[in-house]
């Protein structure tokens, strides 16, 4: 499967095909080939991932890499390649134009959290907003603790949708093939996070809480990579886990969401334009924190995994320290 994540080395950004332990950064492999065939390398911008995906503007490019990397010789591999965990990697994907997240989409998850899961034909998707500037981390990152309310933050592995190309009114026939690539989101979560604790109570006041709790610094850990749209075909075919310090707390599958992808995106589209680049989570299963009452510490290690993409790893650390 052709997956690239983006990273950082020394003062370099760059997009690499990932495989998992090791890299292969775009640009040397570029020039690999072009040396080989006694042409001139290409002068592109090779710090997006997204050109080299599907409706990127190097789309083809990207795949000719990719096949070209899988001719190689092992001997020829290993002269290109580089230990992933020699850089650092970066959210996959630049600052989306939009980061938007689902609440609410798997039955199991609702149903820990002491609601009722309605028949899709009686609901719609619940869609909340996460500012992408301040709450986007690579994998590998440290997340923040908030000094402000430490105390029940918690976890969320979802399936990330990264749309390549504009579109309005998309059905969900045609939904899938507006996306460029799927990645791995931790959507964190502050769940008891209550501004002015000794504030009178109004009526719309644990709706506030809610979404305040999903918007502070680091809590949206994305990665480790994109894989292409056109190597993962079925979305609704994807095995998912989280770990915090080695301990299974989620293990589900995307069949079980309440909307699929396609529905997500034509749901979504019918009444906002989605452009490239927008970034989609499509929400959570059952096992969270709060559901058990135990909830992410300085310290803890939370890795989330979804199958044909790869593992996102983030560390916690309180606020105070950073």
């Amino acid at each position: 499967m052709l997956r690239i994540c983006r990273y950082k080395k020394g003062s370099q950004i760059a997009s690499a095909l990932y495989h998992d332990t090791r890299i292969v950064n775009l640009q040397d492999l570029d020039n690999h080939i072009c040396h080989k065939q006694n042409q001139t390398p290409n002068s592109l911008d090779w710090e997006n991932p997204l050109l080299f995906l599907p409706h990127g503007s190097n789309e083809k490019l990207g795949r000719n890499l990719f096949e070209y990397w899988n001719s190689l010789s092992a001997r020829e591999k290993s002269s290109l390649e580089l230990k992933t965990d020699s850089v650092q990697l970066l959210p996959p994907l630049p600052i989306p134009p939009k980061f938007l997240l689902l609440a609410g989409n798997y039955a199991e998850h609702l149903e820990e959290s002491g609601m009722k899961a309605e028949e899709r034909e009686d609901t719609f998707p619940y869609v909340f907003y996460k500012p992408p500037t301040t709450t986007l981390r690579g994998s590998g990152e440290t997340v923040l603790i908030p000094s402000i309310s430490p105390n029940f933050i918690d976890w969320e592995a979802e399936l990330g949708v990264i749309i390549g190309k504009h579109c309005k009114g998309v059905s969900a026939d045609e939904a899938l093939t507006m996306v460029a690539g799927y990645t791995v989101v931790n959507d964190i979560s502050n769940r008891k996070f209550r501004p002015n604790p000794n504030r009178k109570q109004r009526p719309r006041d644990g709706f506030f809480d809610w979404l305040h709790g999903k918007w502070f610094d680091s809590s949206a850990p994305v990665g480790p990579c994109i894989t292409s749209a056109h190597d993962l075909n079925d979305p609704q075919d994807l095995f998912l886990r989280l770990d915090v310090n080695g301990e299974i707390q989620q293990e589900s599958h995307t069949r079980r969401m309440i909307f699929s992808v396609a529905e997500i995106i034509e749901f979504i589209s019918s009444f906002v334009t989605l452009e490239p680049g927008d970034l989609i989570s499509t929400g959570t299963a059952a096992g969270v924190g709060s559901a058990k009452e135990k909830f992410l510490r300085h310290g803890d290690k939370v890795m989330a995994r979804i199958e044909h993409i790869g593992i996102l790893e983030s560390i916690m650390q309180n606020e105070s320290t950073s």
